[in-house]
């Protein structure tokens, strides 16, 4: 109870700053609604109903979030592949989703801005406003607050291309499950049905459209069948008790394993050492 109570407050704190970040620092909050957020028709004044939804929804809603440098080896938009497969599980009526977005690219990497600018996009499409949200000006105030405050911490890359992927070590830290492709540190930190999900297979691909289909609809049938009806599944009390095993789960499996600790000792022993011994 004081660990999803503990975890309830973070993510309040979460949105808050989405809504900050979200709303934009270069518009009002009225401007930012009728512009981009509801984003159906720019000339159109929002309701108070609409300014209600615009924004990503209360603590109750499935959280993902995916932040981190924009290269397009990072797929940040595999999971628009299919769109109206996408909006059918983000607007579930019993089992809604929301998905944060966050991060930057390379100033001289068009395609890794090209990827930004279609998650902009899409979180303006009817089906996406409200339940998609690309959280501006990325910067470690922000990574704090998501890898601390959402419900499941989203990577996918195209394998073998990950180098590590820090930021879901830090995310489980703050007990929030990794939902990632087997790759870079989670292809050594997953343990299946305990401490979060793989996306795609273990396995070397030619055809790199292929992969992402596959990865796609992993994706997609994972967060269907697996992550949403664990998380809405709640006693009498509220409290999802097998989800918080999983919290519990993915910071004790993972803090031991993974720490700047284990880093420089490594290091230590296995270049620094040996290389000045020879």
């Amino acid at each position: 109870e004081r660990l999803w109570a503990t975890h309830q407050i973070l993510k309040q704190r979460l949105m808050e700053v989405v809504r900050t970040r979200a709303v934009g620092a270069r518009h009002s909050p009225e401007q930012a609604l009728g512009e981009s957020t509801v984003g159906i028709d720019p000339s159109h004044s929002p309701t108070s109903e609409e300014r209600a939804n615009a924004l990503p929804l209360p603590e109750n809603i499935l959280t993902l979030g995916f932040a981190r440098r924009f290269a397009t080896y990072k797929r940040a938009v595999l999971a628009f592949r299919d769109i109206a497969r996408l909006k059918g599980i983000l607007n579930h009526p019993d089992r809604p989703v929301q998905i944060l977005f966050s991060g930057k690219a390379h100033p001289a990497d068009d395609p890794g801005k090209e990827f930004i600018r279609q998650i902009v996009e899409f979180s303006r499409q009817p089906g996406f406003a409200g339940r998609v949200a690309f959280v501006e000006d990325y910067d470690i105030n922000v990574a704090r607050a998501l890898v601390q405050g959402v419900d499941v911490w989203l990577n996918n890359p195209r394998r073998p291309l990950e180098a590590s992927g820090t930021s879901g070590q830090k995310a489980s830290l703050n007990g929030a499950p990794n939902f990632s492709v087997l790759d870079g540190w989670w292809r050594e930190g997953y343990i299946a049905a305990v401490n979060g999900w793989a996306i795609g297979e273990d396995r070397a691909w030619e055809d790199a459209n292929a992969q992402d289909a596959a990865d796609a609809e992993s994706f997609y049938a994972t967060l269907e069948n697996e992550i949403t009806p664990l998380y809405y599944a709640r006693d009498a009390d509220g409290v999802p008790r097998a989800w918080v095993r999983q919290m519990k789960n993915a910071i004790k499996t993972i803090a031991p394993r993974f720490s700047t600790m284990r880093m420089v000792k490594e290091y230590t022993t296995k270049y620094y050492i040996p290389a000045a011994t020879r």
